[in-house]
């Protein structure tokens, strides 16, 4: 999991900064996020049960439910991704692939130079940048919050087990 997340930051760095000069990059960077996001549907369905989209992807309620437990600073730990965290992985899965469809799309003869292709393209990749800086402050805020360095964790792959009260 740790090499599909950095993977796929690399890939929409990479894409987001070659966007304007270096088509040929640009392009192999959409290809490469494009693979991975199909390799983390997978996983989705088949990996680890902390990858399975079963394991975090909760209802509207408990959503909710989670957010107003933030806003009152009381919010329990989640072993695996808490219910807003899961949203967002959705999200980001999403609009990695409309970016991915329609960036493709774009080098077809049939979708060359229609404008409506390069907007969707553009607002999709913009409002993924826009939802990156969410996530990172959503993850900032759990490290704060449970006291334990999340990013450290996807980097080392070790996190602090579970402890009574912490949901798996």
């Amino acid at each position: 999991m740790r090499f599909f997340h950095w993977s796929l930051v690399a890939s929409f760095a990479i894409a987001w900064l070659s966007a304007e000069d270096w088509r040929d990059l640009h392009e192999w960077a959409g290809y490469s996020a494009a693979l991975l996001i199909g390799t983390r549907l997978i996983w989705g369905l088949a990996g680890s049960y902390y990858a399975r989209f079963q394991q975090f992807v909760r209802t509207p309620a408990s959503v909710a439910a989670f957010l107003q437990a933030m806003r009152g600073r009381k919010e329990p730990r989640y072993i695996g991704h808490n219910p807003a965290g899961g949203y967002m992985i959705v999200a980001l899965i999403l609009a990695m692939l409309v970016t991915a469809l329609t960036g493709w799309m774009y080098t077809l003869d049939a979708f060359w130079g229609v404008q409506w292709v390069m907007n969707i393209h553009d607002a999709t990749a913009t409002l993924m940048l826009m939802m990156v800086l969410i996530h990172v402050t959503g993850v900032l805020h759990a490290s704060y919050r449970h006291k334990e360095n999340l990013i450290k964790a996807m980097i080392n792959g070790k996190k602090r087990g579970a402890e009574p009260g912490d949901i798996t």
